[in-house]
């Protein structure tokens, strides 16, 4: 995913306590998915989870939270889509990339980043060719830039 947040270009990242991130990008993807506002679809079980970053995997880590909307008709995907596509610059996020991606399905992409968080997210619709066939669904994938742990906070744990 690409992401201009400014965490990934040099700032020194902000220390915050794994729980916290892990809030934060729960309730990014929440909001998300009020903003899509397909209300009879199944949304994908689970909550964010920590990755280590690779400028220093002892001490920062980023939180990615990815899910699906599925179980409703494409064309009521491509709406929900469509309104998030709207939605976004309305709240806050920053569409840095939006058009078909290069898969033989030629899915439709678009990625935004948060100007008020250090987030982003990355979304496709899957209504066309054979993933759009077999599952139709529009999936989310919410990813923070990097934070630091607080000092005595063993990664290795957090999952």
């Amino acid at each position: 995913m690409k992401s201009k947040n400014p965490h990934d270009s040099g700032a020194e990242p902000i220390t915050l306590a794994v729980d916290k991130a892990r809030a934060k990008a729960n309730h990014m993807s929440s909001e998300i998915l009020d903003m899509i506002s397909i209300r009879d679809g199944k949304v994908t079980e689970g909550g964010a989870g920590v990755s280590l970053c690779d400028e220093d995997p002892d001490h920062l880590y980023r939180m990615r939270h990815s899910w699906s909307i599925y179980g409703v008709a494409p064309d009521k995907l491509e709406a929900g889509f469509q309104r998030l596509r709207k939605s976004l610059p309305q709240n806050g996020w920053n569409v840095v990339e939006y058009g078909h991606d290069t898969s033989q399905n030629k899915n439709l992409e678009l990625t935004a980043d948060s100007d008020k968080e250090p987030f982003s997210v990355n979304t496709s619709l899957h209504i066309t060719g054979s993933s759009g066939t077999k599952q139709p669904m529009i999936q989310v994938r919410v990813v923070s830039g990097c934070f630091r742990a607080p000092k005595g906070t063993d990664l290795d744990k957090e999952y």
